[in-house]
């Protein structure tokens, strides 16, 4: 598990420039859960550099169960 996890925050940073911790599921080798936060300028950007982050884990070799998405605005 430790490989992929690794694997994963490592891509997500390089590709994404998003900031990535594993916030749950430590000890459980099957399972992990990432929380992945990035800034952008605009919300449409910040929504398009998460939905490519998702579309990412998707494709790859293991299975994405689940994704949310809030983006957050300092106007809010």
């Amino acid at each position: 598990k430790r490989k992929f996890v690794k694997s994963a925050k490592a891509q997500l940073q390089n590709r994404f420039g998003a900031a990535v911790a594993e916030v749950d599921f430590h000890e459980t080798w099957q399972r992990s859960r990432l929380t992945v936060a990035c800034v952008a300028r605009e919300a449409a950007e910040a929504e398009r550099l998460l939905a490519d982050a998702e579309r990412w884990l998707a494709g790859q070799e293991w299975e994405l169960v689940r994704a949310d998405r809030d983006v957050v605005s300092l106007d809010d």
